[in-house]
């Protein structure tokens, strides 16, 4: 128990150094405050911001954003991601042309989907759907592939069909891959919000960036980088503990702190924490 408040306490302490770190330096004038504003002045612009209102409407919209896209994004992935990963015919079919499209950059798209679809949405949600498809994609066709041949073969010996050696071992062998993949594709997707709200939006947390920028408000851009870090890992904590919970089954390796390590050191039943 201790052990756990131990590592909890200790994930805190790097980011209160920075934080005290920077607060200093700016206060010293090491910083000129226009530039780079000290935390204090930040959080101050993020209570105002909140206090009109304006704040929870950018991060409304945004999220709203974020989810929608992620969750477009991730459905096809995972879909064609298993159908490529079970099939070397449509593998030869589908993937070349898939991984063409993955090299093409981020804001390669933009001009093309603001042609098709205006400046609504649309292009917006379309956006972050291509930047979470991707990460989920690859994740899941390795996850198939890398499943146990031996598991594969055990289903044949108990007469399971296509359908049910899918259901009940390839699929489940190919979580842990899958789970990554939603993991870094919520990532993407916050990268593509911004990308989609830094061209042509009126809300959201990419438009405070751009509010910033053409304000010279350094205070309200690195108030709207805060709350990307924090909505950020909110989203990845909520995967995380999916994770945990789908994969309970699983008896892997989690790490061991240094004095746990070494040849007294028994076996013990751990779960990865990726």
């Amino acid at each position: 128990m201790r052990t756990g408040w131990r590592r909890r306490i200790s994930s805190y302490v790097l980011p209160a150094l920075i934080l005290a770190g920077w607060e200093v330096a700016t206060r010293l004038g090491v910083f000129p405050a226009h530039v780079l504003p000290a935390p204090s002045t930040v959080l101050q612009t993020l209570y105002l911001e909140a206090r009109t209102g304006e704040l929870w409407a950018h991060i409304a919209a945004s999220t709203w954003r974020v989810l929608a896209g992620f969750a477009i994004g991730t459905a096809i992935a995972v879909a064609l991601g298993a159908v490529v990963g079970l099939s070397r015919g449509m593998e030869a079919f589908l993937d070349p042309t898939l991984q063409a499209i993955r090299s093409i950059p981020t804001l390669g798209w933009v001009p093309l989907l603001l042609l098709w679809m205006g400046i609504g949405e649309a292009p917006k949600l379309t956006l972050i759907a291509v930047g979470a498809f991707f990460p989920t994609y690859v994740a899941t066709t390795s996850g198939i592939r890398g499943v146990d041949r031996k598991l594969v073969e055990v289903g044949d010996v108990y007469g399971f069909n296509r359908i049910a050696l899918a259901r009940r071992i390839i699929l489940p062998g190919a979580l842990p891959s899958i789970l990554v993949g939603l993991r870094t594709g919520m990532g993407v997707a916050w990268l593509f919000v911004v990308a989609a709200e830094l061209i042509a939006a009126s809300r959201g947390i990419g438009f405070m960036l751009t509010d910033g920028r053409e304000n010279s408000r350094a205070d309200l851009i690195l108030g709207a980088i805060v709350l990307l870090a924090l909505l950020g890992k909110l989203s990845d904590g909520f995967l995380k503990l999916l994770e945990r919970r789908l994969l309970y089954w699983r008896d892997s390796f989690a790490g061991e702190s240094a004095a746990t390590i070494g040849p007294t050191a028994g076996p013990r039943r751990t779960e990865v924490s990726v």
